[in-house]
């Protein structure tokens, strides 16, 4: 821990050098999931030739590389650095909010820096934020990024607990910040499923029930690349409350705002994951 940390303290162009090695080892000499990400890339974006697909794919791993770095940075980072790197365009949305004491939801995907995103969030808008994180298997790198999200202020809710945190936190006026595009990859998890990007698609289930449970209006961080280490994020509205116990509207128009993201600058989003590992057959789950 000691080491990275110390690492993490040389300037990020330093730090960019690491990266354009990282990138070079990833794509070119180990191929890094590269299977992975060709086959989700041809999956989603049938509609792209397959130059262009290529074009993706590289820049990617280019983002992925730096992503690397700058998660690594945020160990370090410097409150002014990171607001000067991550802006925000429309912080007066939640501003208007918590002047009249009214929580919020804020949902994300995995944009490019979406690690960065919670902990500006805690610096710039003028509201504590909850953010809600699945554990890692390797409990150093568990720290590790932990401690970078939350070292302004943020507080760590683990993704299996979320329902009875969000309970006994009734009462604490704050946001809760959830990047929700991952797989539901457990058999607990309640899953969702929906086109996305020309495929049936499991989501988690858990998001819509929790904003039924609370009842808070719901925004999307969208998130924006403007040039290498500097991103701009927007809140769009997705839902306002009171919303029906059977209701899908939070889910269904997060879906949607996360594919125009994907669609509007795709080598900004997490193609490495496996996505689509499992179909619903597989999982046995009923048709819609």
């Amino acid at each position: 821990m000691w080491f990275l940390k110390l690492l993490s303290r040389l300037p990020l162009r330093v730090l960019y050098l690491i990266a354009d090695g990282l990138f070079v080892v990833s794509y070119y000499i180990i191929g890094y999931r590269r299977k992975v990400v060709h086959a989700n890339l041809e999956r989603a974006l049938p509609e792209l030739d397959r130059p262009a697909r290529a074009r993706i794919e590289k820049e990617f791993f280019r983002n992925l590389a730096n992503f690397s770095v700058e998660t690594l940075k945020l160990q370090t980072m410097s409150p002014a650095e990171l607001r000067r790197r991550m802006v925000f365009r429309n912080p007066e949305v939640v501003h208007q909010l918590a002047r009249n004491k009214v929580p919020v939801m804020v949902l994300a995907s995995h944009q490019f820096n979406w690690e960065w995103l919670i902990a500006a969030a805690v610096l710039q808008v003028q509201l504590p934020f909850d953010y809600v994180y699945q554990a890692q298997p390797n409990a150093f790198f568990d720290r590790l990024t932990n401690y970078g999200r939350s070292r302004f202020g943020a507080y760590p809710v683990r993704r299996q607990v979320v329902a009875r945190e969000a309970m006994k936190r009734k009462d604490v006026f704050r946001g809760i910040a959830i990047v929700a595009d991952q797989f539901p990859g457990h058999l607990h998890d309640k899953r969702f499923w929906a086109p996305f990007l020309h495929q049936d698609t499991a989501f988690f289930q858990g998001i819509n029930q929790l904003a039924i449970q609370t009842q808070y209006p719901v925004l999307y961080a969208a998130i924006r690349k403007i040039n290498r280490g500097y991103y701009e994020m927007e809140f769009l509205p997705l839902a306002q409350p009171p919303y029906a116990k059977d209701s899908h509207v939070v889910i269904n128009r997060y879906i949607q705002e996360t594919e125009k993201a994907v669609r509007a600058r795709p080598a900004e989003w997490l193609w490495s994951h496996k996505r689509w590992k499992k179909t619903r057959a597989e999982w046995g789950d009923a048709q819609g």
